[in-house]
């Protein structure tokens, strides 16, 4: 959408989803964040396959880590996971040219959208009257001039909401744990656990080298000319934004092949920008900040399987299929009160 309609809403839902309306909305979400990111690592131990302990970061970390929060955040069951997630695929896949041609994708899509919006059609029906601190019930019982949203935008925005709040968030976790074992000198660091902002530093700079998003399905139309390296791209013409090219911009990042968590002013497309920047941004940071540090202090000696590991066929949502992983054991826990510092919404001011 565009403004003036985008606006809208999206200060609505901003307003029942974090900063800077609830600011404290993700703060008061992190110690769940961290004992789910435990009690699935403490799932590694034991975990046998062809003789070794191996694990798949995708199907047994990535994926259920970011499904549990977006669904705690949305008011969702827990047990209606696997109903959602064959629906969520279905989206992801029917943005891939690789399964099928444009018209019969684009009906598969429309199909699984609205599934999802029929499956949120009957959790607000089945919270009629009640209230509860979750996402959903701000949106339908907010108060405000514009508030509440109409229930059409609440079932197509939270249908939205609960596929792009996890499918870009497994990417993100796995391109994290892969290029942090790609990277020992950096894992090690993370690991040893003396340097307060490195887990924020590591994950901005993976949204910008190996970023979960590579191109966006949906294209944008230049309001005017516009030159681009001595091209001119005329008024009105469609444009197709390739933000993973745009954070590796030779012109603009110096030495862009490198992955360096250190570098100054990290700036990248990661979560795009402007009017449309990610919504989820907020979210999303702690997320793999904690998964990542998390793995990297508790798992014993891991090592890669297969490098590189199978991928997703989408060429805009990348991230291994399945990343295995050997490990000699899992370390204990930490106690909560010193799992970490404070965990950054935004990015780092270094």
């Amino acid at each position: 959408m565009d403004p003036p309609e985008h606006d809208r809403i999206r200060r609505l839902l901003t307003r029942n989803f974090g900063p800077p309306h609830h600011p404290g909305r993700i703060d008061s979400m992190l110690a769940d964040m961290f004992e789910i990111v435990t009690s699935e690592i403490d799932d590694f131990a034991g975990k046998d396959r062809s003789g070794s302990s191996q694990v798949d970061i995708v199907d047994d970390f990535a994926y259920p880590f970011p499904v549990t929060v977006i669904c705690g955040l949305l008011g969702v069951p827990r047990e209606d996971e696997t109903r959602f997630r064959a629906l969520s695929d279905a989206v992801v896949k029917a943005a891939d040219p690789t399964t099928g041609g444009f018209a019969e994708r684009r009906r598969r899509r429309a199909e699984a959208r609205a599934d999802l919006g029929q499956y949120f059609a009957q959790l607000l029906d089945a919270r009629h009257g009640r209230r509860s601190d979750d996402l959903l019930s701000g949106l339908i019982g907010g108060d405000g001039a514009e508030a509440p949203m109409p229930r059409e935008e609440v079932l197509s925005n939270a249908a939205l909401l609960l596929t792009a709040g996890h499918e870009t968030t497994v990417n993100l976790i796995t391109n994290g744990r892969l290029t942090l074992l790609r990277h020992p000198e950096v894992l090690d660091r993370l690991r040893r656990g003396d340097e307060p902002d490195l887990a924020a530093r590591v994950v901005e700079e993976l949204l910008r080298y190996e970023p979960p998003v590579h191109f966006l399905s949906n294209t944008r139309n230049t309001v005017d000319d516009i030159e681009v390296a001595g091209t001119t791209i005329p008024k009105g013409t469609p444009v197709t934004l390739v933000l993973a090219a745009g954070s590796r911009d030779p012109d603009f990042v110096p030495d862009p092949d490198r992955f360096d968590p250190d570098r100054e002013h990290n700036e990248h497309l990661g979560f795009g920008g402007g009017v449309h920047y990610c919504f989820g941004a907020p979210l999303a940071r702690p997320e793999a900040q904690i998964a990542l540090t998390q793995l990297a202090r508790r798992l014993d000696n891991p090592r890669l399987v297969a490098d590189p590991p199978p991928y997703r066929t989408s060429p805009g949502l990348r991230g291994p299929r399945h990343l295995l992983i050997e490990i000699d054991g899992v370390n204990p826990a930490p106690h909560p009160a010193d799992h970490t510092p404070p965990y950054a919404h935004t990015r780092p001011s270094r």
